[in-house]
């Protein structure tokens, strides 16, 4: 199928696994743990308990998954229950990292608590719409029809307007951030009435595919008939999920339902294939072997010696790099091994790193050459790798 698909499956295995296939190609996978791994994901936003502060501004906290280090505990107590985001996932044998600057993001619009005023991306050019867009979330804020027990922006509530937004209509932004108000009354009564550990929002692969996939506009979301069902409700408004479709249900004709919807894309062959640290690149390769301390990339050129080689080949694992880092789930520190090619051409080659790295939805610094003519990069730990969730 040509175009951006979005196709989410329920291993019996799983909670669920969602894969966005372009143009036939597979191009990012999200699988949630195994049941009873009850391990967090990176955006979560849960319910913690300040377990023991540290003598600057750090503090441990009690997760319901796992412990997490909270960086900066200012204003926090000792056995206090918190609302907390998970920044980043660890190191083996280490705390995910938590924060209590708590987002709640959407699509289009991300909620930021306590940081009142409307932000337009800067991505967004035309001065005219980044002051309509501005004017519709502005307009949500202060409108008299907010749902009941939310909060509007004289209570300390912003906006991030990102760059997917752009031509969306008022509308479609307004039942955006309904949603999203809707979460943070969510979280807010789990911390007030419940008192308990609880990990939150996005949650599953389910929830990340929609909302970081859906934009720009997929050619159909296929997934099992029985959750198609349920996301394909037209009895109105409120009997949508929170998270189907962001509330906006001009996305619901482009669900297709299909029993083996992996199966039917080819998806778990895919993940075979991922198990293995060589990757083919014509006659070409390279190999991508995680370690203890970092990710170690080595290219190979194959049979070809030729002067050009070394360049040739460089610049094709510079395209799939970002890609394969993608599906493996890998992030930390990572050298690459490039082929041997002239010093000149590495201007060239960096060039072409920062484009597709640039594409890339997960934040990576490029960090450049070590003595030893290794390249570094430092990449966000935003996923747990495919070999343990495996």
């Amino acid at each position: 199928m040509k175009g951006r698909v979005i196709v989410l499956d329920q291993p019996e295995d799983r909670g669920f696994a969602a894969a966005l296939v372009v143009d036939g190609r597979l191009e990012d996978l999200l699988l949630d743990p195994k049941n009873g791994d009850r391990r967090p994901m990176a955006g979560d936003i849960c319910v913690v308990r300040v377990a023991r502060k540290l003598p600057k501004s750090g503090a441990f906290c009690e997760m319901i998954s796992g412990e997490g280090y909270l960086r900066d505990a200012r204003g926090v107590r000792e056995g206090e229950l918190i609302l907390a985001q998970v920044q980043s996932l660890p190191e083996p044998g280490k705390a995910v990292t938590l924060t209590t600057r708590v987002l709640y993001k959407g699509p289009r619009v991300i909620l930021t608590p306590g940081a009142p005023g409307v932000n337009v991306s800067k991505k967004i050019g035309n001065a005219s719409e980044r002051e309509r867009l501005q004017a519709a979330v502005k307009a949500r804020f202060d409108g008299e029809a907010l749902p009941a027990g939310i909060p509007g922006r004289a209570d300390g509530m912003g906006a991030i307007v990102r760059t997917e937004a752009r031509g969306a209509a008022p509308e479609q932004l307004a039942r955006e951030i309904d949603v999203l108000f809707g979460r943070q009354s969510n979280m807010l009564a789990l911390l007030n009435v419940r008192r308990e550990l609880f990990n939150g929002f996005p949650g599953s692969s389910y929830n990340l595919a929609l909302r970081d996939w859906l934009l720009p506009v997929a050619e159909a979301v296929v997934m099992p008939p029985a959750l198609a069902k349920i996301v394909t409700k037209r009895h109105g408004r409120e009997d949508l999920g929170p998270f189907d479709f962001y509330g906006d249900e001009r996305f619901i004709p482009l669900v297709q339902p299909d029993p083996a919807p992996f199966d039917a894309f080819g998806i778990w062959d895919e993940i075979e294939r991922l198990k293995s640290p060589e990757i083919a690149l014509g006659d070409a390769s390279m190999v991508i072997e995680p370690t203890r301390a970092l990710v170690a990339v080595d290219v190979n050129t194959g049979a070809d010696f030729s002067p050009a080689a070394g360049l040739k080949t460089n610049l094709a694992v510079a395209r799939e790099l970002p890609r394969q880092l993608r599906l493996r789930g890998l992030g930390g520190k990572i050298a690459v091994d490039f082929a041997p090619m002239p010093k000149q051409n590495r201007r060239t080659l960096e060039e072409a790193l920062a484009k597709a790295f640039r594409a890339d939805p997960v934040e990576t610094a490029l960090v450049g050459w070590t003595a030893l003519g290794l390249f570094e990069m430092q990449r966000k730990r935003e996923r747990w790798p495919l070999m343990e969730l495996l």
